[in-house]
């Protein structure tokens, strides 16, 4: 579904469609309403870019236990550790 900010508003924030893009998606992250990679994808960058750009303003990486113990057993199952 297309998003329409009026051309008034974008010329208020002195930001370019980038920008606005990526501080719409920095805000969603941070408020934990998408993942990385949707983030990212929405921000239209490489994960590592906005993961980057992300902790620069002291956002955490969402990785909570549940996802350690998921990725500690995938490692597990392919022999890793």
């Amino acid at each position: 579904m297309p998003i329409v900010i009026a051309d008034h508003i974008v010329h208020a924030t002195r930001l370019t469609r980038s920008e606005i893009l990526r501080e719409f998606a920095i805000m969603l992250y941070a408020q934990e309403k998408l993942t990385l990679g949707s983030a990212a994808e929405l921000a239209e960058m490489p994960q590592f870019e906005f993961q980057l750009i992300a902790g620069g303003r002291g956002i955490a990486p969402h990785y909570n236990l549940a996802d350690f113990e998921e990725d500690y057993a995938l490692l597990q199952r392919r022999g890793i550790v």
